[in-house]
């Protein structure tokens, strides 16, 4: 089993080593059974011509078609029920299992799978520009002290906070840095609704005294992204998963940005900030959506080794 990261992290250079990761292997269940063998009988009958026959190859053939058809559908539900187990099934139990595993990936998913090397980002550029990212940074895992600006460690306060992982990307020229993090909360489904309904009727995720803080790690691209050199930035708060999912970017060369702007707004049409105009936004929303669909793969699939 791979070392776990966290206080034992190893830094690369001064930062930390992105080869290191969680992992627990997952063990699959197997089904099985067996059916009973019924035969009939031979009786008689008579043909076109009035002439007795036996019915044995009528019965038979009909024997065989209705065995066919019970297979079948055996094999159908069999494969609906262990199809809904594997994905959690739509029922409130299987949504509240789905739920909580997902809330256990921070330990028993590696960290090359929840924050690949590379992201390949097909069309998340201005324009449906391809972007591709590199990972340049791990920070360990940890809890939310510090983490966060304090009015936005408030507004995530009633959720909690069990674990909060993140990791620093740059785009292929090295001009722009991205910090994506994922905040493992402590809270249930009624709680995440209650926050994501908050952040949408509020519109806390475009207010700029609630924008995540960046992980900074020496002697990379991204050694001098601290809080003056935020940008853009979004937030996700899931429903079907206790995580707050979040980017953060900024310029490379460690500029300040004066008026930084949400990447639900840097990215519309004719936006015409600074951010926007560098495609920043673009950054800080192609990589978080992209980290929160392979979260999503995660649930039903821990085991499955990134592309």
């Amino acid at each position: 089993m791979p070392p776990l990261v966290g206080s034992r992290m190893e830094a690369v250079g001064l930062g930390p080593d992105p080869a290191l990761s969680w992992s627990a292997p997952v063990v699959p269940g197997s089904l099985g059974g067996g059916r009973p063998v019924v035969s009939f009988g031979e009786p008689e009958g008579y043909d076109e011509r009035v002439r007795p026959r036996p019915l044995g190859g009528r019965v038979r053939s009909r024997t065989a078609a209705v065995a066919a058809c019970v297979v079948l559908g055996l094999g159908l539900i069999g494969g609906a029920v262990t199809g809904s187990w594997l994905v959690g099934g739509s029922e409130d139990g299987g949504e509240q299992d789905t739920f909580a595993a997902a809330g256990d990936l921070w330990h028993s998913v590696p960290v090359d799978q929840l924050f690949p090397r590379t992201v390949k980002g097909t069309g998340a550029g201005p324009g449906g520009a391809d972007r591709t990212w590199t990972r340049i940074a791990v920070a360990p895992d940890s809890g939310c002290k510090d983490a966060f600006d304090p009015l936005l460690k408030k507004a995530l306060a009633p959720v909690g906070c069990q674990r909060l992982l993140r990791a620093t990307y740059t785009d292929a020229t090295q001009s722009f840095v991205t910090t994506v993090g994922l905040l493992f909360t402590k809270a249930d489904t009624t709680s995440m609704d209650a926050l994501a309904k908050r952040f949408r009727s509020q519109g806390l995720g475009t207010r700029t005294d609630l924008m995540p803080r960046p992980y900074a790690a020496k002697n990379t691209a991204a050694a001098r992204f601290g809080p003056e050199q935020r940008a853009s930035w979004t937030v996700s708060v899931l429903t079907d998963a206790p995580v707050v999912v979040y980017a953060v970017s900024g310029w490379a060369d460690g500029r300040t940005v004066d008026t930084p702007l949400a990447a639900e707004q840097a990215t519309q049409s004719g936006a015409t900030s600074a951010p926007a105009q560098a495609g920043l936004g673009n950054e800080a929303q192609g990589l978080a959506d992209r980290i929160e669909r392979a979260l999503r793969k995660d649930v039903t699939s821990p085991t499955e080794k990134p592309s």
